[in-house]
């Protein structure tokens, strides 16, 4: 299928913080793409470091004034700073195959009522790029319904496949503006650790607009120590977070249950042994 679109219909929003030393590889990344998307860097946390880079590849920085909002504020003005029906939020620290934007505008276009679209992932650690471990494979089983896209408008099936944990990649996730009605999605002052999974359930409670998932590995992820991430997990203050999202879902025992085995899964979000 070719894509004959006269201006690009897709933007990369790099989020950017402070002064991380992937940031160029993941500029490099989506500016190397076989379909022509736009490129912005967006940032709560404007530097020179973050300004000589953009003037290096002669890229728009475009600054979120809202502070001490974490991670909620800066995803909602990341996904709303791009000007295209299409946004995907580029974490700094991650990378992005040659055909992700090709990948994700073809689905669009096959599937123009989809709320998100979002490919599978690989795990960037200590520069190895990891496509099977025990995290990737249980949520590839998870988000199995989703590859029957006839479901995918279901919320049953959408809330379904983010019950037993947030299984769904931030980064890999590209926002379709018309189909999404609120400007805020993620914000919750109780989950600022998990504003993505709260976010992917405000979206899936939506009839008949779909989640729509490319089960290729076309972006990694990446592991490391000060990923925000990895540094709440090793301070132990993910799991009331996760407490929270799994009441969403289940009574609270259950809930209770769930967030005990989920806490050992997430160990695998650190490099720590």
């Amino acid at each position: 299928m070719s894509i004959n679109d006269k201006e690009s219909i897709h933007t990369y929003v790099v989020l950017a913080y402070k002064e991380s030393p992937y940031l160029r590889e993941c500029i490099d990344s989506v500016l190397n793409q076989d379909y022509p998307s736009k490129v912005l860097i967006g940032t709560s946390t404007d530097n020179k470091y973050i300004r000589d880079i953009a003037k290096e590849y002669n890229l728009e920085v475009v600054v979120n004034e809202i502070k001490g909002g974490g991670n909620a504020v800066d995803f909602d003005f990341a996904w709303n700073t791009g000007r295209t029906e299409l946004v995907t939020i580029a974490h700094q620290d991650d990378t992005y195959d040659h055909d992700f934007s090709l990948e994700v505008v073809k689905a669009y276009k096959q599937e123009p009522t989809a709320q998100i679209i979002f490919t599978d992932y690989f795990e960037i650690r200590e520069a190895e790029k990891v496509y099977s471990n025990l995290l990737l494979n249980v949520k590839r089983v998870l988000l199995f319904p989703l590859r029957f896209r006839f479901w995918a408008g279901s919320p049953i099936i959408k809330k379904s496949v983010i019950s037993l944990g947030d299984s769904i990649c931030c980064p890999a996730v590209t926002f379709c503006k018309k189909n999404i009605d609120s400007n805020s999605i993620f914000v919750n002052e109780q989950l600022n650790g998990n504003s993505d999974w709260y976010g992917w359930l405000q979206l899936a409670k939506i009839k008949g607009k779909k989640f729509i998932f490319i089960p290729k590995s076309l972006m990694g992820h990446r592991v490391h120590e000060d990923t925000h991430t990895s540094r709440e997990i090793n301070a132990n203050t993910r799991s009331p977070q996760d407490l929270i999202m799994f009441e969403y879902f289940w009574p609270k025992p259950i809930a209770r249950f769930i967030n005990y085995f989920y806490q050992f899964s997430e160990k695998s979000n650190t490099l720590k042994k």
